[in-house]
């Protein structure tokens, strides 16, 4: 199998030699480096591997060079290789680049720049080339080692949950149709009938036939179940809230279990790319965050517990108990609720019957492959909405955002405004909604209504439904005080400056963050009139722990007077 490609393109002959050396040097391995003087040259170049059916992972281009410059030829073989990562070469003291490079990279026509003379490789070439070179082979999952391999039809429900449920948790695993020639060398390796489907092989040969995700959780040393004994404080929800406190309660030394039903990372986790989060100028991906998050939570000592729904919180003097769908529960003295938000549903006939075969709530990443050159739709008008819809245009998708209202700057960043704006792949159309969908086993085409009652159905192999979404806290029923379904926390809970009537501690006011049950937390968009923000959710999470603390030193002074007596 041919390595992937370095392509440089530079009309200095010494730098272009040297940055060559230098790449070949630690990359070679793994990666051919090839370069070009002329970017008329290079264009050719490309289009000639593009034919060959070459992978190109990294590309480089000089900005200052003859006919074209660096930022247009990196714009030209976008199309053609969409995936690699694009990257602007320009000198130290040339100011005027700077505007280029930062329009460029809030619209997604650059990932990075780097600087010549770079200096010391080692620190100033290698880092950036490495860290772009590990963000193009994460778009790429079905290169390498498949921990999984999953088999059955990509259009069902069933093969489309299993596929989010691994690409979610960062398992390395492969996709595959049944008449596919290393499906049926698997089937017949296991001696699997071809007709039982989906089914999951591990590594290992293990096989499961129809596996819920529960079972794949199980199989991938994934724990299901919690510790027994009593915990200092148990996290519900694993999106950037949970996954901070986790960190912050290990790291100081509680004992923790976080709970988690389908992913690490939340509706975060399934961002492309989160371009204003502090300290990552090339953006980081959703993701990626979840996994360095996670990482960082189990090196602290962390309990993450996979696999089933919280269904109540009951309270039993000083411990607190969560009940989950399996029938087990855990015990702890304190609880931090994260549970975030669902995506509204979509109220359009025939929808419920096509929901994972061709109509997704959230960003569905697995999918966007299978959408390269068709038509697909995202409902929304939100940041969560315009990434999806940019990160499809730039996948090869043709894209049309439906929104009811009548501009995307009404809830939507202006840098991605500006990028849906730019990208001729993406069609907006304003006051209009989704009414039916069709399509017999799989979706085939949308209804669309105007604000005139006009009615137009268009060919869709795609959409994507991201409309806000509703607090996830029905299964507290009357536990906590809630409104509209959010938990109030803190201050919310007194209007007056007063505690509720109902609140049980006579010594002092809920503390920032409390619920209306003391020892009770929550975090992040779970929490009534919060910021729907990924930092403001990691400093919720960071700020609950403080305040865990302060309940359990409370909770301990307590104990040691009941225990010395009057």
């Amino acid at each position: 199998m041919s390595k992937p490609i370095l392509l440089i393109v530079e009309d200095e002959g010494d730098v272009r030699q040297e940055l060559r050396n230098a790449l070949e040097k630690r990359f070679s391995a793994h990666y051919e480096v090839i370069d070009e003087r002329l970017p008329v040259g290079a264009v050719r170049r490309v289009e000639e591997l593009r034919a060959r059916k070459r992978d190109i992972a990294l590309i480089l281009a000089d900005y200052h060079m003859p006919a074209m410059s660096g930022m247009e030829f990196l714009e030209k073989v976008a199309q053609f290789y969409p995936d690699a990562r694009r990257v602007l070469l320009i000198d130290w003291l040339d100011t005027a680049a700077n505007s280029i490079i930062a329009r460029a990279m809030t619209l997604g026509e650059l990932h990075y720049y780097l600087f010549k003379p770079w200096g010391n490789a080692e620190a100033q070439l290698y880092p950036t080339v490495g860290e772009l070179l590990g963000e193009w082979f994460r778009t790429r999952r079905g290169l390498g080692w498949e921990v999984v391999s999953l088999i059955g039809d990509s259009r069902t429900r069933e093969m489309f949950d299993l596929k989010q449920f691994l690409h979610r948790n960062n398992m390395p695993f492969k996709a595959y149709q049944p008449n596919q020639r290393k499906a049926r060398w698997l089937l017949d390796r296991a001696g699997l009938p071809s007709h039982e489907m989906p089914v999951a092989i591990r590594f290992d040969g293990r096989t499961f036939i129809n596996p819920s995700k529960f079972d794949l959780a199980g199989a991938l040393a994934m724990r299901t179940q919690p510790d027994q004994g009593l915990y200092d404080v148990v996290i519900v929800g694993a999106g950037p809230a949970g996954l901070t406190a986790a960190v912050y309660a290990a790291s100081e030394g509680l004992r923790v279990a976080m709970f988690e039903v389908e992913a690490m990372g939340g509706k975060a986790g399934t961002t492309s790319l989160i371009k204003n989060y502090l300290g990552f100028p090339r953006g980081l991906s959703g993701s990626d965050l979840a996994r360095r998050a996670t990482e960082q939570a189990w090196l602290f000592g962390a309990t993450t517990v996979f696999g089933n729904n919280a269904v109540s919180l009951e309270v039993d003097g000083p411990t607190r108990i969560l009940r989950f769908s399996d029938g087990s529960q855990v015990r702890s003295l304190t609880v931090l609720i994260c549970t975030g938000v669902d995506y509204n549903l979509l109220s359009a006939k025939g929808i419920e019957d096509l929901v994972g075969a061709g109509v997704f709530y959230g960003t569905a990443l697995t999918e966007a492959n299978s959408m390269r050159g068709k038509d697909v739709f995202v409902v929304g008008g939100g940041n969560s909405a315009g990434q999806v819809a940019t990160y499809l245009a730039r996948q090869g998708s043709r894209v049309t955002m439906v929104i009811r209202g009548d501009s995307l700057s009404a809830r939507m960043s202006e840098f991605l405004v500006r990028e849906v704006e730019h990208l001729e792949e993406i069609l907006v159309m304003k006051n209009t909604r989704v009414v039916e969908v069709h399509g017999d086993h799989y979706l085939e085409q949308v209804t669309l209504e105007d604000v005139n009652g006009l009615r137009t159905t268009h060919a869709a192999r795609g959409l994507f439904i991201l409309t806000g979404g509703e607090p996830n806290t029905e299964w507290l029923g009357t536990t906590l005080s809630r409104k509209d379904g959010y938990i109030l926390t803190g201050p919310e809970l007194m209007p007056n400056g007063k505690p509720p009537e109902d609140w049980p501690n006579a010594t002092r006011s809920p503390f920032s963050l409390e619920t209306s049950v003391p020892g009770v937390f929550a975090a992040g968009d779970v929490r009534y009139l919060t910021a729907k923000r990924v930092a403001v959710a990691v400093g919720d999470g960071s700020m609950a722990i403080r305040w865990v603390h302060q309940y359990l030193k409370e909770y301990y002074e307590n104990e040691g007077e009941s225990a010395s007596g009057p």
